[in-house]
């Protein structure tokens, strides 16, 4: 499958194939944000027209569009995507969220999501994503129209695949390019870079961030236990059994970040692949996308997510 078709995937899983809650929804769409913002609020779901923010196969999510934000001193809980994805992708779970009383804001990371790759396979875009996020802090915090609801000592970040790596950045983790270059084996753009030395010199850490999930976080090729060792916020980690080896997600690779983490995370092991974190698929999906859809027997991504769900709203809860 090529990198068109699998944007095309995941845009089209993030709005068909999981049942919508009833959170509140407003468009984020800035000269340098794209994306939504949910939060609490009391009332039946509808279309919700993505306007200029749509993107190939997806125009809609669903939600209550512009409902006032029902609560005070609410959490914030920040969303970064996997690599080629959307802000609309882990919809199930931000709706989860903001029906139990927190506020979530995802982007698509400029460069970096399903209508431009552009800055994908770049190393420059491993120090733009967490620069990203730390934008989107502040615009909550300072120029969102709502920003009084939000409760700036509880900010927490959710992240998938390249967002999780995202997440680790902003949590303290340094990377060694010296150990990245011994596993280049190509001439790609990212590989020359890596050799020549021209690498980001300053990662974006935020302390604001207070709590932290992570689902199967890639690349992990520059995490050693020295680079994690600044990371001293809450945990909880994500890890597929089997990955996506062609995706960068190595199950190895993965497991060794976690031996290596300065404090115990709260950690998951999925008996499933690494798509298995994307929201389940409808009947049409896993019929033309087995590859993306198709899951281990006797593993059920509707019920996976409802625990998953879950579950990260309780680590939310209990460490914001």
């Amino acid at each position: 499958m090529g990198l068109k078709t699998w944007f095309a995937y995941s845009l089209i899983l993030g709005c068909l194939a999981y049942p919508a809650r009833g959170a509140g929804i407003q468009l984020l769409e800035t000269p340098t944000l794209a994306g939504a913002i949910w939060y609490p609020c009391a009332a039946k779901p509808q279309r919700v027209p993505l306007g200029g923010l749509a993107v190939p196969l997806a125009n809609s999510l669903e939600g209550v569009k512009d409902c006032p934000v029902a609560g005070a001193k609410l959490p914030l809980v920040v969303f970064s995507h996997g690599q080629g994805g959307w802000f609309g992708l882990h919809h199930d779970t931000a709706e989860a969220l903001a029906d139990a009383g927190f506020v979530v804001a995802a982007i698509s990371h400029p460069g970096d999501n399903g209508n431009d790759s552009s800055q994908s396979e770049t190393l420059s875009n491993w120090a733009s994503r967490p620069a990203d996020m730390v934008h989107l802090i502040d615009f909550m915090l300072k120029d969102w129209k709502d920003r009084d609801v939000i409760d700036s000592s509880k900010i927490g970040f959710f992240g998938f695949s390249k967002g999780g790596y995202t997440g680790l950045v902003l949590a303290g983790a340094t990377l060694d390019f010296q150990r990245t270059a011994s596993y280049c084996k190509d001439n790609s753009r990212f590989c020359e870079q890596v050799r020549s030395g021209d690498v980001p010199k300053n990662l974006a850490r935020d302390t604001r961030i207070k709590a932290a999930v992570v689902a199967d976080p890639a690349p992990t090729v520059a995490f050693t236990k020295s680079t994690l060792s600044h990371i001293d916020i809450p945990l909880q980690v994500w890890r597929s059994e089997s990955g996506a080896t062609d995706r960068g997600v190595d199950p190895q690779g993965v497991a060794r970040v976690l031996d290596a983490l300065p404090d115990q995370p709260e950690v998951h092991i999925v008996p499933a692949g690494h798509f298995a974190f994307h929201p389940p698929c409808s009947p049409e999906l896993a019929a033309n996308l087995p590859r993306f859809c198709t899951d281990p027997a006797n593993f059920d991504r509707a019920a996976f997510h409802r625990d998953f769900d879950a579950s990260v709203l309780r680590f939310f809860r209990e460490h914001l």
